[in-house]
């Protein structure tokens, strides 16, 4: 996979491009799941209105046949043969009483036929001791209903009437003397089977219910009787709110429920609808919409490809082919095998370093060759010192299992290395070169953290930009690892300090190792002086030859006893007299 330059994707042209892309895409997205959630809440409204309508429908029918038989209720109670028969029963002989019964009970099956709704009507007469019925015909008195609905008569709440697990309107002949009993009591009982049948006709969908409730009680009529008790329970605990639309969960489903109330009846009637009926019309355009959003999603990925593979990428090979020649390396054309602008643009640029090397190699490079082979050979010298001790360290973290630190160490150990192998420079900032020995300092620290100290002091803002040969602080801080502090049984210690003045700048590297005495320390300056031969020490060597090639006599390294015990190396850099430049 090609490798992103640092600020490329904050700046590019390609993050823009994908950026941008997404602000067309997500808008429609968005619109889309807002056009989605607006339909299933229209839906849901639709669903709400048509089954609210059904249920007030259904009420005021059922009202309908409550006043109707509310009306023949009375009118039994003002019958002139009903009356004549309560008053007169004594005085009839047993064919008179007999076809009094038979017209009161024809009169009765008349009332009971005229509405759907009607189980039974039964006449309670006192004076008699019977009670005639519709459904029963003619039998004694039955004492129980007779003061059941008498003592409900001056109590009733509501129109109708519950006993006996059913409900009742009834109405009484009363004597017309205070205290006492009434004269006959007429009853009608609904029948709760057709009142269950009934509600059928408010469920708009097959998996829908509804329920009738005669509230302040317990008693329900359920169009489903094998429906979920938990759906009665929460309908009953919605029936004490003033809401007429509910959304309630039960047994990992979803419900809309709607209720009307009556107030003339004491009645509400509930309709439940699962909420996935309600998105059932919804299924196809959900579908169509993620499928929409898939392949929009799936057009970005093939947008952003595309665009990194065709514009980004080898927009990206020009650019850092600019910054290659920026830092001097001239011989790094870019191949294009596609015919189009990027190939025009890349052969421009070939033929343009082409050009700007047969110009150097005509006039500077000449003249730099000798000096810049002689460098390059004696910083060549120093990378092998430290990549054996990379391996070492790398090998003794492996020896001991420890992952964590080989992860960094190898991270580290990356960062030192794309230092080490840039070719770009033969020098860099001052500032670059410490920022690397610092490193250096962190992946030694996780081999002798407990045994050496490291006191490396920050460099001073005046020094940051003076420009020096690249690897001259880390090889002298290798080997006082290597030759002192390494052999130290007990805790070391390793000192980088920065200095300036008006014509120098001084880094000083020192330890406090016991390990070498003053004589070696006198050969060691005796070979840097040039007197003796230089077959050891080639590292310290090199970089002393460097420097002094590089800012001229007086600059170099310079080797003495340390206040810690060690060695301690100068690193001194000349500068001009006039601008403290190197």
């Amino acid at each position: 996979m090609f490798k992103f330059p640092a600020f490329s994707m904050r700046n590019s042209i390609f993050a823009r491009l994908v950026f941008t892309y997404l602000i067309v895409v997500f808008p429609i997205i968005l619109l889309g799941i807002y056009l989605y959630q607006w339909s299933y809440q229209n839906a849901s409204n639709d669903i709400t209105r048509a089954t609210v309508k059904q249920l007030e429908y259904y009420l005021d029918g059922l009202n309908r046949e409550v006043e109707w038989m509310e009306l023949q209720l009375f009118d039994t109670v003002e019958d002139s043969g009903l009356n004549k028969l309560s008053a007169t029963w004594s005085l009839m002989d047993s064919a008179e009483q007999r076809e009094s019964l038979n017209e009161l009970l024809h009169r009765l099956t008349s009332f009971q036929n005229s509405s759907p709704y009607m189980k039974d009507v039964s006449v309670h007469i006192r004076p008699i001791n019977k009670t005639v019925s519709a459904a029963n015909g003619v039998q004694p008195l039955d004492e129980v209903r007779f003061h059941t609905f008498n003592n409900q008569a001056g109590m009733k709440e509501s129109r109708l009437q519950l006993w006996n697990d059913g409900l009742h309107l009834s109405a009484s002949k009363q004597s017309g003397k205070k205290g006492e009993e009434p004269i006959f009591i007429v009853q009608i009982e609904l029948d709760a089977e057709k009142l269950r049948r009934s509600l059928h006709q408010i469920n708009l969908y097959p998996d829908s219910g509804s329920l009738l409730i005669l509230e302040g009680s317990s008693y329900t009529i359920r169009s489903h009787p094998e429906s979920d008790a938990s759906i009665l329970d929460f309908v009953r605990r919605a029936s004490a709110t003033n809401n007429n639309e509910f959304l309630m969960k039960m047994n990992g489903r979803s419900y809309h429920l709607n209720k009307v109330y009556s107030e003339s009846l004491g009645l509400s009637v509930a309709a439940y609808l699962p909420e996935e009926t309600v998105k059932r019309p919804l299924n196809r355009f959900y579908t169509w919409g993620l499928l929409f959003a898939l392949t929009s999603l799936l057009a970005v990925v093939a947008f952003s490809y595309s665009s990194y593979r065709f514009i980004h990428r080898p927009l990206l090979y020009l650019v850092q082919g600019f910054k290659r020649m920026e830092s001097g390396s001239l011989d790094a054309a870019i191949e294009h095998e596609r015919k189009d602008e990027f190939g025009y643009l890349y052969t421009r640029y070939n033929q343009m370093l082409a050009r700007l090397q047969n110009l150097i190699d005509q006039d500077f490079k000449q003249k730099m060759m000798m000096q810049r082979a002689e460098l390059k050979q004696l910083q060549s010298q120093i990378n092998p010192h430290f990549l054996y001790n990379s391996f070492f360290i790398l090998n003794s973290l492996a020896k001991t299992g420890d992952v964590e630190r080989i992860e960094l160490f190898t991270n580290m150990l990356g960062e030192y290395f794309r230092f080490i192998t840039r070719n770009g420079e033969d020098h860099v900032l001052l500032s670059e070169e410490v920022k690397h020995s610092r490193m250096y300092t962190e992946i030694q620290k996780l081999r002798f953290s407990r045994r050496i100290r490291v006191q490396f002091d920050e460099l001073p803002a005046e020094m940051e930009r003076i420009r020096v040969p690249r690897l001259i602080i880390q090889p002298i801080i290798e080997n006082a690892y290597e030759h002192s502090l390494e052999k130290m049984a007990e805790e070391g210690l390793l000192r980088v300090t920065f200095e300036r003045s008006e014509s120098m700048a001084c880094i000083t590297i020192e330890d406090s190792g016991d390990g070498i005495e003053d004589c070696e320390i006198r050969a060691l300056q005796e070979r840097l002086a040039g007197i003796a031969k230089s077959e050891e020490s080639t590292g310290i060597l090199n970089i002393h030859r460097r420097l002094v090639l590089t800012f001229g006599e007086g600059s170099g390294l310079f080797l003495s006893r340390s206040e810690l015990n060690g060695l301690k190396v100068e690193i001194r850099i000349k500068l001009e007299e006039e601008m403290n430049h190197v």
